[in-house]
């Protein structure tokens, strides 16, 4: 018996179709893209979060799908801070 598995994390190419654009075209957008929050890449497989791709663009449109009226990238350093907080009050339940 065969699976149909659809990935979830897809290479440069296939995060361009995604969003209607060349690969050429997305490379030389993709600095834009990342200073407006869009989700990098994993670090270790190069690959592109097809989810997040769409939960990126879901967010350009908050009035439509919810969540925040504006748009920006994370702060990693609260992010890193937020996760250790919960591993280390996992670790002392």
């Amino acid at each position: 018996m065969r699976f149909r598995v659809e990935p979830r994390d897809v290479p440069e190419e296939m995060a361009a179709r995604r969003l209607g654009k060349t690969l050429a075209e997305f490379k030389a957008a993709l600095p834009n893209l990342h200073a407006r929050g869009f989700p990098a890449p994993d670090p270790d497989t190069g690959n592109f979060d097809l989810h997040a791709i769409d939960r990126w663009c879901d967010a350009r449109h908050a009035h439509l799908f919810g969540g925040s009226a504006t748009m920006q990238a994370r702060d990693a350093g609260a992010v890193a801070g937020d996760r250790i907080a919960k591993m280390r009050k996992g670790a002392a339940a």
